[in-house]
């Protein structure tokens, strides 16, 4: 399984999909077409969990999220959760700007909706200080 990048767009996040068990998703997600977004990312990550790492780490830090684009990832966090189906273990981390409950909500909303633990990690400084994909 190869590692897979998808670099930002205006509307799209940037995205590290590793099949050593890393996945982290920066920057603003507000596609208007998620379903050809989402589809590349669902068919990579069915592909990893056939046979995932034994800790999938995900780091989400977002600066915009749309309501459209938080019911999928809403899906990838439920789906994500099935490592532990295979033994396996995983740590989600929401990641948000000081000041920035908008953000900071709509992953309380994904957490508890579906029933999956999140990390929530304040950043104090400005937006991205800090945190890269690199």
């Amino acid at each position: 399984m190869q590692k897979m990048r998808i670099f930002p767009t205006l509307s799209t996040p940037d995205i590290l999909l590793d099949p050593d068990g890393i996945i982290k998703i920066e920057g603003r997600s507000m596609n208007a077409n998620i379903k050809e977004f989402s589809e590349t990312i669902d068919n990579w990550v069915d592909r990893y969990l056939a046979d995932p790492a034994e800790i999938t780490k995900v780091d989400l830090y977002f600066e915009y999220l749309s309501t459209n684009n938080l019911i999928f990832y809403r899906s990838l966090l439920l789906k994500i959760s099935m490592v532990l189906l295979k033994r396996k273990r995983y740590i989600i981390n929401w990641i948000y700007d000081e000041g920035d409950t908008d953000i900071m909500e709509k992953g309380e909303n994904i957490s508890s909706s579906v029933g999956v633990d999140v990390n929530f990690i304040m950043i104090e400084d400005s937006l991205f200080n800090g945190v890269s994909l690199n």
